[in-house]
């Protein structure tokens, strides 16, 4: 049976990669996580009896044991989602994500040099590091500018879209300077089951659910493209099976919208799935805040290299995207209760209260 070695696997998009991974072939999987405040073992509950899965709770850093598993498992590709990616998190703390991002995938590209170097024949051939990244790393798009493509010009504005911008340069040099057969993709916005509710989405969500404000930051405008986290899961196999190394390929979910257009529309789908007691509308609970520092005013992208050479293109729109993604939330009650720790609760309220207080207006 042969293996992958998939870092970040209990995190949102990793956690949806391995279950769709297991659904669709035989290969098995080593799961490689630390565990943080956004990696779920709860995520991974429907294989956890599973033969093919094996889960290791350890660091991307840790050299010693990432050379251990792949000389133990011998993996035929990693596939590398570990990282700290929440924006906000980085302008508060920004050495966690140099040190994960940075540092982190430096390491894994030494201990991957390491055993591919050792590898021969077909093997050797066949071996495949994928980096997951982010459109962020390229930074902001005026109303009228063309979306980001593969070639377009690095300009990180936050703490976090630095560090994956290096982190990115760093996957591309062990191409050119050792030969190590690197994919890197670069995705738009990310929304579906199991997303850590810091991030828009979820977070609305369940504040709407608990009839809390729903804090829009700035005026509300700044556009995103949206991609269904199935779609990218799909992208990703379709880089790794048949994608050229040393190549990278922008995934984008062809559904711009606006922060407010995404609250708006959410808000409607939960006045109808589950509608208030006093059937009031919850877009009544949304609050402009303070914008914060750096944030980007929009993302496009151009997908149009992954469709032309690996016929992929995301099979979900985003309003059908958007309601699977509610329902789901409003089936799993104790996924969303057992994520709200206290942390987590000291986190929002630390995130939101001055923002809350320099804003509160309502539209």
């Amino acid at each position: 049976m042969r293996t992958i070695l998939v870092t970040g696997g209990a995190g949102f998009i990793g956690s949806n990669f391995v279950l769709e991974w297991f659904s669709k072939a035989d290969h098995a999987a080593v799961n490689l996580d630390r565990l943080t405040y956004a990696g779920n073992i709860q995520n991974l509950e429907s294989v956890a009896d599973d033969p093919r899965h094996v889960f290791v709770q350890g660091d991307i850093g840790d050299g010693a044991l990432v050379a251990e598993l792949l000389r133990r498992h011998r993996p035929q590709a990693i596939v590398h989602f570990a990282a700290e990616s929440h924006v906000d998190r980085s302008i508060l703390g920004p050495e966690d994500f140099v040190a994960t991002n940075v540092t982190g995938t430096f390491r894994l590209l030494e201990a991957a040099r390491g055993y591919w170097s050792d590898l021969s024949g077909s093997e050797r051939e066949s071996f495949r590091f994928l980096h997951v990244s982010t459109d962020e790393v390229y930074g902001s798009l005026g109303p009228h500018d063309a979306p980001f493509t593969e070639s377009s010009p690095y300009a990180p504005n936050s703490p976090y879209a630095a560090s994956k911008a290096a982190s990115d340069h760093l996957a591309r040099a062990y191409y050119h300077t050792y030969g190590l057969p690197v994919l890197t993709t670069n995705c738009s916005n990310n929304y579906g089951p199991y997303q850590f509710p810091e991030k828009l989405i979820p977070l609305m969500c369940l504040n709407a659910l608990d009839g809390k404000p729903l804090p829009v930051y700035g005026d509300g405008a700044n556009v995103r493209d949206w991609l269904y986290v199935g779609d990218h899961c799909e992208a990703i196999r379709a880089v790794l099976a048949h994608g050229r190394p040393g190549e990278t390929y922008n995934i984008g979910g062809d559904s711009e919208k606006t922060n407010l257009e995404v609250v708006h529309t959410l808000c409607g789908i939960l006045d109808e799935l589950r509608p208030r007691p006093d059937s009031g509308k919850r877009a009544a609970l949304i609050t402009f805040v303070k914008d914060r520092p750096g944030h980007d005013r929009r993302y496009a992208i151009d997908a149009a290299k992954i469709r032309k050479e690996l016929g992929w293109r995301p099979r979900m729109s985003f309003e059908e995207g958007l309601r699977h993604t509610v329902q789901w939330y409003l089936d799993n009650g104790p996924w969303l209760q057992a994520v709200q720790t206290g942390a987590y609760r000291q986190w929002i309220d630390q995130q939101y209260e001055s923002a809350r207080q320099a804003g509160g207006a309502r539209p």
